[in-house]
């Protein structure tokens, strides 16, 4: 810590992103572009894919810090962010948005040339979710819809085509994002009635959000199957879904209603495990 009691301004800026939650879409884009090429990628790609993940997801999570300065100020559990407890400026945060989009694009014009067309659209979706929450419950949908273009993303970027499999593939980290937000939404049933927000929990209660995150995560494993069965994998790609299967088991079997003490396991660590673990077997597979 300084003199002033804050931490550098870097780690303010790291906790802003929470840049150790990269762990869950990043392991899914480099599970894209394994998948895309039946191979390894070459180092070329595997870093400006990097690179645009970065700069994509601090836009996100920037963009949603700003734009919901206001309701984090009047909820206990979000009080203390950067923003809200003024360890940051909204100028700040605003110019670290300019810079992430600039290290996004920079990393895009190194890829595919059809991606250089394609950027505006993660984009949009970062500025429309934070706004979806004030109208619909269906935010949560969106939420994994954005984060499922990771994969999306990476295999078009190297392969400049989208197949069925790729969008399969994004479905499958769409439904597994849209599943563990369910949850989380847990944390902020009181706040989310008191400032009107919606939420599946709002909607549909506490039950209606494990019975969402359940079917999502159903849907997670069965869209993983369906890849596997349209490219040439190996056995170690079906032992990496059967990992994912039994870890979404693991991580459901952990909360229940009425019993939310080890849903930060569930959310934060569970799901970290689950795309790296994915990430191995396919990795490993595409090395065979």
């Amino acid at each position: 810590m300084t003199a002033t009691g804050l931490a550098p301004l870097p780690a303010r800026f790291a906790r802003l992103v929470k840049i150790e939650h990269t762990v869950f879409a990043l392991p899914f884009a480099y599970v894209g572009a394994f998948l895309a090429v039946n191979g390894t990628p070459s180092g070329h790609d595997l870093l400006w894919i990097t690179l645009a993940m970065v700069g994509a997801r601090s836009l996100a999570m920037a963009l949603n810090r700003l734009i919901d300065a206001g309701i984090d100020a009047r909820n206990p559990r979000t009080a203390g962010r950067e923003l809200p407890s003024g360890q940051l400026s909204i100028p700040q945060v605003a110019l670290f948005c300019a810079a992430s989009l600039a290290l996004f694009l920079v990393a895009v014009w190194q890829l595919n040339p059809l991606v250089h067309w394609l950027w505006p659209i993660p984009v949009v979706g970062f500025v429309v979710y934070p706004y979806l929450k004030r109208f619909t419950w269906l935010c949560h949908l969106w939420l994994g819809a954005v984060d499922g273009l990771a994969p999306v993303g990476a295999w078009v970027a190297i392969t400049g085509k989208l197949p069925w499999q790729a969008w399969t593939l994004g479905a499958a980290v769409a439904l597994w994002i849209a599943g563990f937000d369910f949850l989380y939404a847990l944390f902020d049933e009181e706040i989310d009635r008191r400032e009107g927000l919606h939420s599946i929990v709002t909607r549909f209660g506490v039950g209606g959000a494990f019975h969402g995150a359940r079917l999502s995560h159903a849907a997670t494993v069965a869209c993983l199957v369906a890849v596997g069965l349209g490219l040439p994998v190996s056995a170690l790609y079906w032992l990496g879904v059967a990992a994912v299967a039994a870890l979404l088991a693991y991580e459901h079997s952990l909360v229940r209603p009425g019993d939310l003490r080890r849903l930060d396991t569930a959310f934060f660590t569970m799901n970290g495990v689950i795309s790296v673990a994915f990430a191995v077997f396919v990795a490993l597979d595409a090395a065979t």
